[in-house]
């Protein structure tokens, strides 16, 4: 059975009922869990108007702030219910990509996610990453909706 279960996060609500998911599941069958969330490289040009507004600087310190409130929420979930985590941040453009190569390089057997984070039109026209990771991963993945 699955001995380590990597649960990508972007502190999302969907992203958190997968979570309460990961932590059941891996409890009950006596794996660790390893959490991770992935942000994006600051860009010059962008359209989101929070970048736009900021330095690199403060840009990479509003997304570490978010990363570590975000992984430190869910580790405390995953102790309080006497299950082993680790935590990871990556920064990579394309996040379906950081979340297979953290599920190798942690050596995880089954990646953990919600079934989608972005609605409407974008979900759309960026595609999901979700479909991405269950498209380019050889390691198996659980969807929870």
């Amino acid at each position: 059975m699955y001995k380590n279960i990597l649960i990508p996060t972007d502190g999302s609500e969907l992203a958190n009922k997968a979570v309460e998911h990961g932590i059941t599941l891996a409890k009950a069958i006596g794996a660790k869990i390893t959490f991770m969330t992935a942000t994006l490289p600051f860009h010059v040009f962008t359209l989101d108007s929070q970048v736009v507004e900021e330095t690199s600087d403060q840009y990479k310190e509003r997304i570490k702030r978010h990363a570590n409130s975000t992984l430190s929420t869910v580790a405390t979930k995953a102790k309080a219910a006497g299950v082993p985590c680790h935590t990871v941040h990556v920064e990579n453009e394309h996040v379906y990509q950081a979340i297979i190569d953290s599920a190798k390089a942690k050596d995880c057997d089954l990646i953990t996610m919600a079934s989608h984070g972005r609605r409407g039109v974008s979900a759309l026209v960026l595609g999901s990453e979700t479909v991405k990771v269950l498209t380019h991963s050889t390691i198996p993945v659980l969807v929870h909706r």
